[in-house]
């Protein structure tokens, strides 16, 4: 299937590491000219060096004048931006109890505001093209969210709930808005943490039988294993494309059909 991105122009957002640079490298490889970003100086300078990801830009998007400067930055190097992924995001440990104020509000900073500031300064442009794409990087945790992390989980289910209504607002202009909301991911980061937890508790050291685990007491469902970023990659790659015009307004989870259970 070709996904007609030869002639597009992608900008990932937190694409300098983890699941956005695979992201980004994969809609390269796809034919797209993307454009990689970082919040720091050079930070997303190297994915070019290494890929066939043609730029990198940089801005602290957790502002107004960070995201301005990465948005001037992108267009001057490719001219015009026709997708945009709103991969940036982070979560904490927090708790319930334990999450103050200004935890809610850094947690809507990094995943809302981020996303809404980027979405702002991009569709204008968008509809003068006449076409564009939107998707936002979210997690089965903003329909199904667990006891912990609440500020995250809602701060992601605001992700999802402003796609659905950009969706509305961009509608008859060739834009779509969409929401990927993948399970748990296989980053450097969790298999590491997964590791400490089977030295902690005894298990075997190998990594099949430490995920059997893992889905068998947090993330059960029928595939029996949780995703790798490539899989993430091509479905944001997919729903980027010509071949995804009829899907919009909607919160796609790649989760294996996770089955959610009280303990």
């Amino acid at each position: 299937m070709k996904l007609e991105l030869k002639n597009k122009v992608a900008l990932v957002t937190g694409s300098h590491r983890g699941t956005g640079e695979i992201i980004a490298k994969r809609l390269a490889d796809e034919g797209a000219t993307v454009i990689a970003h970082g919040l720091k100086s050079n930070s997303a300078d190297h994915v070019p060096d290494s890929s066939a990801v043609e730029y990198a830009v940089w801005g602290d998007i957790l502002t107004d004048a960070g995201a301005e400067q990465a948005v001037e930055q992108a267009l001057n190097k490719a001219g015009r931006i026709d997708i945009l992924i709103n991969n940036y995001g982070t979560a904490d440990e927090k708790n319930w109890l334990t999450a103050d104020t200004d935890d809610w509000l850094h947690m809507y900073q990094v995943n809302v505001l981020s996303a809404a500031r980027m979405i702002r300064l991009l569709v204008p442009q968008m509809r003068e093209l006449g076409w564009g794409r939107i998707i936002q990087l979210g997690t089965i945790g903003s329909t199904q969210p667990n006891a912990l992390r609440p500020h995250y989980y809602a701060a992601k289910g605001a992700l999802a709930n402003i796609a659905v209504g950009l969706a509305k607002e961009v509608a008859n202009t060739g834009i779509t808005v969409n929401t990927i909301s993948p399970g748990y991911i296989k980053t450097p980061e969790v298999e590491a943490a997964f590791r400490a937890k089977a030295k902690r508790e005894g298990w075997d050291d190998d990594w099949e039988t430490i995920e059997a685990r893992i889905v068998a007491r947090r993330f059960p469902n029928p595939v029996g294993r949780i995703a790798t970023r490539e899989e993430v990659a091509d479905l944001v790659c997919f729903i980027a494309s010509a071949r995804a015009a009829f899907i919009n307004g909607q919160n796609i989870r790649i989760d294996g059909g996770h089955i959610d259970i009280v303990h």
